[in-house]
């Protein structure tokens, strides 16, 4: 036969393999297979880990009950936050590690204004909106301030950032004369807890709110372009006629709205605030959810639904791990050895050699023919 006579069976593995090579490059092919692999895991070790059911909470509301609606319910923050970390990431081609700090000063700033400047307070001394818009002014200016060290005197982002995530938790309990404010009012917990006659936490309706806001902005505004481009190639941006600074700025802008609103859902949750333990090493998971993603943690291209879709991997996985009684002191160990194990295998090198290991056997049985 002709070498340059192609069997059948060569025409069927061609297509096969060029499928193969596509699944493997893209960029949620890692973060849908380890969302993939928890399901597995855990219909197999037990089924009963998706069953959802309908409970009565402390209030006699009936809402709903389970692992699946805990994961949802939790990834929140997380999810929030991951939002605003993939734009700074993609702008700026470094992170954010003050997130949490400064969570902890939006929560600090909102009970403040709630409770009037009272230690205890039976109801809302302000409007909630405006106490909430006022903690997203306070964050805002925060991410500004990050901004401005990174994107007008050139710090590298995650120096730049370490400013605020050594001192913000003092500043938030300074906000608050170190006290430890609590409201009782129970209209104030709607936004971390349950809605009236609503069996869906209500932090799930505010994620995807939050969602919704951005995928509008990305589909109607220019905001994704500008800040890809900037993160490409800031002075080739500049000849196109963008800012990079005022676009990088404007990124980490963002973040400080979204940390506002995480602050809220997690003081909502309790009514209170810990300083010292609010949202600690969230900011850890918020840069894992980026990277396990897709997303290059040096900037440029970026897919912000792979950093949602990683930020629930990585909650999936928290919530696993409590299932089956890890110790909350070894729980970021084993999140850590996963973790990194999923990061590497979405690298651009291990994603090139695992798309070459359909093409040898074929090209072995080329070789032997």
């Amino acid at each position: 036969m002709s070498p340059s006579v192609k069997t059948p069976e060569a025409k069927t593995k061609k297509p096969e393999d060029s499928f193969f090579k596509r699944l493997i490059r893209q960029q949620l092919f890692i973060p849908i297979a380890a969302l993939l692999l928890l399901v597995v895991f855990n219909l197999i070790a037990d089924p009963s880990f998706f069953t959802i059911s309908l409970k009565e909470n402390s209030l006699g509301n009936p809402v709903f009950s389970g692992n699946i609606i805990s994961v949802l319910d939790n990834a929140s923050e997380l999810v929030i936050l991951t939002i605003g970390m993939t734009l700074v990431t993609a702008s700026s081609g470094g992170q954010d590690i003050s997130v949490g700090a400064t969570m902890a000063i939006a929560g600090s700033v909102i009970l403040r204004m709630v409770c009037g400047g009272q230690i205890t307070s039976d109801t809302m001394q302000m409007n909630l909106f405006l106490a909430v818009l006022i903690g997203a002014v306070v964050t805002m200016l925060f991410g500004a301030f990050n901004g401005a060290l990174v994107a007008y005197f050139k710090i590298q982002p995650m120096v730049a950032t370490l400013i605020m995530f050594t001192t913000g938790r003092s500043i938030a309990a300074w906000i608050n004369s170190n006290q430890l404010p609590i409201i009782n009012d129970i209209a104030f917990k709607y936004a971390g807890t349950f809605l009236p006659g609503i069996p869906v936490p209500t932090p799930i309706f505010i994620t995807i709110l939050v969602i919704f806001i951005f995928w509008l902005a990305m589909k109607r505004t220019n905001l994704g372009l500008y800040t890809q481009s900037v993160g490409i190639n800031a002075n080739s941006s500049r000849l196109n006629g963008l800012d990079p600074k005022l676009i990088k700025l404007m990124t980490y802008v963002i973040l400080g709205a979204c940390v506002a609103v995480a602050g809220f859902i997690r003081v909502s949750r309790s009514g209170s605030i810990n300083y010292s333990r609010i949202a600690e090493n969230i900011e850890m998971d918020a840069i894992l959810a980026v990277a396990l993603g897709g997303n290059a943690l040096s900037g440029g291209k970026f897919n912000i639904y792979g950093s949602i879709l990683g930020a629930y991997v990585i909650q999936f996985l928290t919530t696993t791990l409590y299932k089956y009684n890890v110790p909350s002191t070894a729980l970021p160990a084993y999140k850590a050895v996963v973790v990194i194990a999923l990061v590497v295998l979405s690298s651009p090198v291990v994603r090139e050699k695992m798309s070459g290991l359909k093409k040898r056997p074929a090209k072995a049985a080329k070789e032997v023919s």
